[in-house]
């Protein structure tokens, strides 16, 4: 959704506006971008359509600290931010809205793949296959990526400079994160039961 600038006559300044009117329309604008948006929204495309010198955090803050009573609410993944429903009403959209599509339903594997992606990024498909001891195959990862979950990474310093791969945003809002740093501690993960080999970090 990003644009390399502002909308042509886009008034960002609002300076006929009171400040209290003013600020309450920058945040409206916000929350209009926000819920137009399918991916969170960097803080440098939000700070397009308010003025220069309004901070995008702080309109952001009193925009969630508005929407309290609403059935949805704002999420933070690294540096933007964006729109979701609240847990609570999950039930109520399964049951009545045209959410298809949106569930993940991974495989088990899968999801043990995805887990060796985030704690080992960047890394190659050699590198899964020294953590799992056998190939992983070209179908596993083309679902993770036809998910958003990963995308290719910086290619390898090894022999034949091969693709590595690495979590995208997409993954921490499909798991509640703000960022990378957010990953459950592994022994933690191994405590509850995680096989400790898919976390291990690679040579």
């Amino acid at each position: 959704m990003a644009k390399n600038q502002s909308e042509p006559g886009l008034d960002r300044e609002l300076e006929e506006l009171p400040p209290e009117l003013r600020w309450r329309e920058w945040m409206r604008r916000i929350e209009a971008v926000l819920f137009a948006s399918a991916s969170p929204v960097p803080r440098e495309d939000l700070a397009r359509v308010v003025g220069q010198g309004a901070s995008v955090d702080l309109l952001v803050q009193d925009l969630a600290a508005d929407l309290a009573d609403r059935p949805y609410e704002i999420t933070r993944v690294a540096d933007a931010w964006g729109l979701r429903s609240r847990p609570a009403y999950a039930a109520v959209i399964r049951a009545a809205a045209d959410a298809g599509g949106q569930d993940l339903d991974l495989r088990e594997f899968d999801i043990a793949v995805l887990a060796a992606i985030a704690y080992n990024q960047p890394i190659t498909r050699d590198g899964l296959k020294d953590i799992f001891g056998k190939e992983i195959n070209r179908d596993l990862i083309g679902r993770l990526h036809a998910h958003g979950l990963i995308a290719t990474g910086p290619r390898s310093p090894r022999r034949g400079a091969p693709y590595t791969f690495v979590t995208t945003n997409q993954f921490l809002v499909a798991f509640d994160l703000q960022s990378l740093r957010d990953l459950p501690d592994r022994e933690q993960l191994q405590d509850a039961g995680v096989g400790p080999e898919s976390l291990k970090r690679t040579p």
